[in-house]
C-alpha cells in the first residue's frame, strides 16, 4: 500500500487527492478543490496573467502542506487545457517546482495531451460502475476543454478532446448579465460546431450510458436533486433524466449572477461560468436524444483525479 498524491490543475480549478493505492483500488485520505481560474484570459491572449499564477500558487502551497502532513510519498501533478495553450507556461512550471519540490524533491507539473486527459478521466469515472451498463460515454466538461471517451470494461475504444469548456465559452460569448439571446445563440452554435468534431471521432450512438464528471456536471445534478447545499455523497452516481437536465440547463443559462449565487449547491467560483457549461451539457444531451440510445445523465464524483492517482507507479 502506497500513499500517493494526485493534483489536477485545470482551466478553472485545481484539485488534490491523497489516497492509499494498493495497485488495484484507492482509499481516499483527503480531497480538496480550489477555484483559481488559471486560464483567465488565455483563450484571448494565449498567456497566463500573473494574478492567475499567484492564485494557483497560494492553493498549491496549501496542498503541499496537506501532502506533507498526510505522508504521501509519491505525487503526480498534471496540467490540462489552459497550460497547453499558454505561451508563458514556464512561469507556471517554475512556480510548481519551487512549491512542490519542498515536500517531494523533483516534483513538477506535466502537461498532458487531450487524449491522455480523456483516458485518465475514463479510468477514474467508470471504476465503480457495473460493466453491464456499458459501453460508457464519459464526458469531462472542464473550463477550457471537453473530453469525450467511449469505452467498456475492456478499455477505451475512442477518445477526443474538444477545444471548448465553460470558461472558454463564457469569455468568448456570454458577456452580459444575464446573457442576451444573441449571446446564447452564438455560444450554442459554437458549442455545436466544436462538439460535431468530437462526434465524428467518438460514436456516441454506441454508448449505453452517459457518465458526466467535473464541476459543471456535478453542480447541475445537485440542482436537479434540489439539494439545499452541495453534497458529494448525494450527487455521486445520481441520475438526471433529460427532461430535468434540459430544464436545469436552460434556467442556469438565463439566470443573472445574483440568481445563480443564491442556489445552495453553487460554488462561488462557478457562478460566472456555469451558464457556458450548461450550454455544452445541453448540446450533448440534444445529440444523445437525437440518437435515442440514452435518456439520462449519470454523474460521478470520481474522474481524472482518480485516474491520475491510479496511474502513479507504486
Amino acid at each position: 500500500m502506497t500513499r500517493v498524491a494526485a493534483i489536477d490543475c485545470g482551466t478553472n480549478s485545481i484539485r488534490l487527492l491523497v489516497a492509499d493505492n494498493n495497485g488495484k483500488s484507492l482509499a481516499d485520505v483527503a480531497r480538496e478543490m480550489r477555484i483559481v481560474r488559471l486560464g483567465q484570459g488565455v483563450d484571448a491572449t494565449g498567456a497566463f496573467v500573473p494574478e492567475a499564477i499567484e492564485r494557483t500558487r497560494v492553493a498549491l502551497v496549501e496542498y503541499a502542506e496537506i501532502i506533507r502532513k498526510t505522508g504521501a510519498t509519491a505525487v503526480r501533478m498534471v496540467a490540462t487545457s489552459a497550460t497547453r495553450d499558454a505561451s508563458n507556461r514556464e512561469d507556471f512550471f517554475s512556480m510548481v517546482r519551487e512549491v512542490l519540490g519542498k515536500v517531494i524533491p523533483g516534483a513538477e507539473a506535466e502537461v498532458i495531451t487531450g487524449d491522455e486527459e480523456a483516458r485518465l478521466s475514463f479510468a477514474g469515472a467508470v471504476g465503480e460502475l457495473d460493466s453491464a451498463a456499458g459501453p460508457f460515454l464519459v464526458v469531462d466538461l472542464g473550463g477550457g476543454s471537453t473530453e469525450l471517451v467511449l469505452g467498456d470494461a475492456k478499455g477505451v475504444k475512442a477518445a477526443f478532446s474538444a477545444n471548448i469548456g465553460c470558461v472558454r465559452l463564457t469569455e468568448r460569448f456570454l458577456h452580459s448579465d444575464p446573457p442576451t439571446a444573441d449571446e446564447i445563440n452564438g455560444a450554442r452554435e459554437y458549442a455545436r460546431e466544436k462538439l460535431a468534431e468530437a462526434f465524428e471521432e467518438v460514436s456516441i450512438g454506441d454508448a449505453s450510458s452517459w457518465v458526466g464528471v467535473a464541476g459543471t456536471m456535478t453542480t447541475i445534478a445537485a440542482i436537479a436533486k434540489e439539494l439545499p447545499e452541495y453534497d458529494a455523497d448525494a450527487v455521486h452516481l445520481s441520475r438526471v433524466p433529460f427532461s430535468e437536465l434540459f430544464e436545469v440547463c436552460e434556467d442556469l443559462i438565463g439566470m443573472t449572477h445574483t440568481q445563480r449565487s443564491a442556489l445552495g449547491p453553487m460554488h462561488p467560483g462557478r457562478v460566472d461560468v456555469i451558464g457556458g457549461g450548461a450550454i455544452v451539457c445541453s448540446v450533448l444531451a440534444e445529440e444523445f436524444e437525437r440518437r435515442g440510445a440514452v435518456s439520462s445523465l449519470t454523474v460521478s464524483e470520481h474522474d481524472i483525479l482518480d485516474g491520475i492517482a491510479m496511474s502513479i507507479k507504486i
